[in-house]
């Protein structure tokens, strides 16, 4: 969108610090400035907003171009015996406009927080499969695996999203509860256009040790629970029904949607050497009980020789973290593109 303004001929400036301690006050995050000399470019950002701009004369107008999508028309920063000075004008109004980013960040649906269950843990080893290769043996533990893939994803997904919560239900080897697990979920104070989402992680076991390959879980939709809070229609069961089966549909649909962009993004990483077993219903405890999207992710089968071996490689569980990374990446940006898939109905 481009917007153009009227300006008297001259015009109070600001220098670098002042430009940075302005837009800082907008509250949205740490301002840093970046100077290309020989293009005479600066860029301004703010947490995941900037400002591009090329510097002028004295006087000169120009434009400047804020988040790739809106154009100011503005009085342009200019060099003055060795230092660059910033109009009084130019700054109000990039600082304005993201301050209009910000509010309408706000008022938009946005995943705030990401939940990411390594299963089992402590006295609870999960499944565990012994193989014999070449002479040597092979023990694969399904809580050590998922521990070590959940702590890559952790840490991929809080440097892509800093403004997000990115939370591990269990970050040593150490046991947790299921309930505890959900607790922790649905616990996260949320504001009214807020929501997160779980993601757990585990490794399979067959009495077939051919059975091998990855899968994610959802919970059934057909699967009635209460995801809504009570008190908050406690005086009209009728509504509260309602809403709680819209809720649910909305909740059992937006899990298909991250087990589908998971499985896609597992199936270009790992799909040349592991199979890939699909997304299916079930009923598992965490994905039932948490009041979110929520999926259950099967690495693989421990049981099975070929998929262990794989698991033991760190290079194949760096692969296995970052299609995690790049299907719930994938599923935050649908989402806060389309507002929350509920506005889109």
């Amino acid at each position: 969108m481009l917007f153009a303004f009227a300006f008297p001929a001259f015009t109070q400036t600001m220098s670098l610090d002042e430009t940075l301690a302005s837009l800082g006050s907008i509250g949205a995050g740490t301002p840093q400035f970046r100077w290309d000399p020989f293009f005479a470019s600066g860029t301004f950002t703010v947490g995941r907003h900037e400002a591009a701009f090329t510097s002028g004369r004295a006087g000169e107008t120009g434009v400047v171009l804020l988040d790739r999508r809106d154009v100011l028309t503005l009085p342009l920063p200019y060099a003055d015996r060795g230092d660059i000075r910033f109009p009084e004008v130019f700054v109000t109004q990039v600082r304005n406009t993201f301050v209009r980013y910000a509010e309408e960040a706000r008022s938009r649906f946005r995943v705030a927080a990401i939940v990411i269950d390594p299963g089992h843990g402590g006295r609870d080893p999960g499944a565990i499969g012994t193989h014999t290769i070449r002479g040597r043996q092979l023990r694969s533990v399904e809580k050590d695996i998922v521990l070590d893939v959940s702590r890559r994803l952790h840490s991929l997904l809080s440097a892509s999203f800093p403004d997000k919560r990115v939370l591990l239900t269990r970050d040593t080897d150490t046991h947790v509860t299921l309930e505890n697990r959900v607790e922790l979920a649905n616990t996260i104070p949320m504001a009214e256009n807020e929501v997160a989402i779980f993601v757990s992680v585990h490794a399979n076991a067959s009495f077939n040790r051919e059975a091998r390959g990855f899968e994610i879980f959802y919970l059934r939709p057909g699967y009635r629970r209460e995801v809504i809070d009570r008190s908050m229609h406690a005086d009209n069961a009728e509504v509260l029904s309602i809403l709680n089966s819209m809720m649910e549909q909305t909740l059992a649909t937006e899990s298909i949607l991250l087990a589908n962009s998971i499985l896609r993004r597992f199936d270009e990483v790992v799909g040349d050497v592991k199979l890939n077993r699909g997304i299916k219903p079930a009923e598992w405890f965490v994905v039932r009980n948490s009041r979110m999207p929520s999926v259950l992710v099967e690495l693989g089968f421990v049981t099975n020789e070929t998929d262990a071996v794989l698991m033991s490689d760190t290079a194949h569980l760096n692969k296995l973290s970052r299609a995690l990374y790049n299907g719930v990446s994938d599923f935050v940006a649908f989402f806060e593109r389309a507002g929350g898939f509920a506005a889109t109905q």
